[in-house]
């Protein structure tokens, strides 16, 4: 299993967004700088650069771990849930070149541990070309249960290398699973180097007199500055009326493509206003600045006065980061469930041969609103579950939205307060390459 994806994106410069180091400079007078081991040189570059550098932990010695991601969890600060490090291939794979190793899917355990349920499938992927799909569920692989792979798996007397097979170029498993018909299909899937694709899904749907776009955006990414242009193009050819953007399993990414996706939705009204402030620590306050809308790399833009956007605790950083900047301009319908709780962002340090992400600044929106620790609340809220592939009126969050154009306000099922399920915990929001199982 390749855990360095899904989205999760996630967390990448600056909320997680930015474009470089800039003049950082490290405090020659820390006896870590002087030492040229990969966790001192850690420590350095957070006591120059770190937002929360005076909450970091004292005496903890840096020679004192073999690695300097078991460094980096020990030395940060208590509230801190985001920052992270790791290889500079790995970056390079994941944010530079959008591929990783496997067949092409994420999953999450479903019905007791007796089935793999499909979260989604990168269109480049052996899955996705042999037909596997969002919401099938997987039963069997390799001629053995899952449900006796996973009892194994928890039980220690297997690994993932086993089920899925070592990240060898060729490699074949037999997989078997059900459609959400019930009907059972298999097929090979062969293990290759995944071109990720970030725009998940798009169609247009006609609902009464309104024509409703339907975007699911998965990571912002290089890659997704041509996508979100292509997407926004079709949209702008359908003239839809209404857009739905789902970021539920959106962990974040690149600042200037949270920018490029607001303005894609909303330019001209945008024009003009601040999209983003950022905040630094008091060493680098001559780095606050300020960034207006701007397409960037796009061209197209759809001059809607409001958008709906599907949320998860999942949808984290960038995500959030959308709907915190245009909320003081356009109407902003959150769906869904409470989202990560990220106003703060990373601009990566190449620290050896890893990058650091480590947190670096807050985000505020133009009225100085970036205090959502805890997460943005849903005006809807609504359960999430896998019902069908992308764009099925069965899927709540979807069905939700579609029902608010309808009506002009929540279901009624909304407006009660659905239980949305346990309060989002650090655990929950790790990076999504951590949450979910991407094959």
């Amino acid at each position: 299993m390749n855990k360095l994806l899904i989205s999760l994106l996630c967390l990448l410069l600056a909320a997680c967004g930015g474009s470089g180091s800039g003049d950082d400079t490290a405090d020659n007078n820390i006896a870590e700088c002087a030492r040229t081991d990969i966790n001192s040189q850690v420590y350095c570059k957070l006591v120059a650069d770190y937002l929360w550098y005076d909450e970091l932990k004292t005496g903890v010695d840096p020679l004192a771990f073999n690695t300097p991601s078991a460094y980096l969890t020990q030395v940060t600060a208590d509230r801190d849930r985001y920052s992270f490090i790791i290889t500079e291939q790995q970056y390079q794979d994941r944010y530079i070149n959008a591929v990783f190793f496997g067949y092409g899917f994420a999953t999450q355990r479903a019905d007791n541990n007796t089935a793999l349920q499909v979260l989604y499938v990168f269109d480049a992927g052996s899955a996705a070309q042999r037909g596997l799909r969002r919401a099938d569920k997987i039963v069997e692989i390799d001629g053995i249960s899952v449900a006796e792979w996973l009892s194994r798996l928890d039980a220690g007397t297997a690994t993932n290398d086993d089920i899925y097979g070592p990240n060898e170029e060729g490699i074949v498993r037999r997989f078997v699973w059900r459609k959400p018909d019930n009907s059972q299909r298999q097929a090979d899937f062969v293990k290759s180097t995944v071109r990720t694709n970030t725009v998940m899904h798009r169609s247009v749907a006609q609902l009464g007199d309104k024509t409703v776009g339907y975007l699911v955006f998965n990571t912002f990414i290089e890659l997704s500055e041509t996508e979100l242009e292509q997407a926004f193009s079709y949209f702008a050819r359908e003239q839809i009326d209404e857009l739905v953007l789902d970021v539920r399993y959106n962990g974040g990414g690149l600042i200037r493509v949270a920018n490029q996706l607001s303005s894609h939705i909303a330019l001209p009204k945008l024009q003009g206003n601040i999209f983003v402030k950022y905040r630094y620590n008091d060493k680098n306050t001559r780095k606050n600045s300020s960034v207006g809308f701007a397409l960037g790399a796009g061209r197209t833009n759809l001059n809607l006065s409001r958008v709906f956007v599907l949320t998860t605790g999942g949808s984290c950083s960038s995500s959030e980061l959308v709907i915190n900047g245009m909320s003081p301009f356009i109407d902003v319908v959150q769906i869904g469930e409470t989202t990560c709780g990220k106003p703060v962002g990373q601009v990566p340090d190449q620290v050896g041969n890893f990058r650091l992400f480590a947190i670096n600044f807050q985000t505020v929106n133009a009225v100085d609103f970036g205090d959502y620790f805890d997460g943005l609340s849903p005006n809807c809220p609504v359960t999430a579950t896998v019902a069908g592939d992308w764009g099925d009126s069965a899927d709540p969050l979807y069905a939700e939205a579609l029902a608010y154009i309808s009506n002009e306000r929540c279901s009624d099922t909304a407006v009660s307060g659905q239980r949305l399920g346990k309060p989002q915990t650090a655990d929950s929001i790790q990076p999504q390459w951590l949450r979910y199982n991407e094959q």
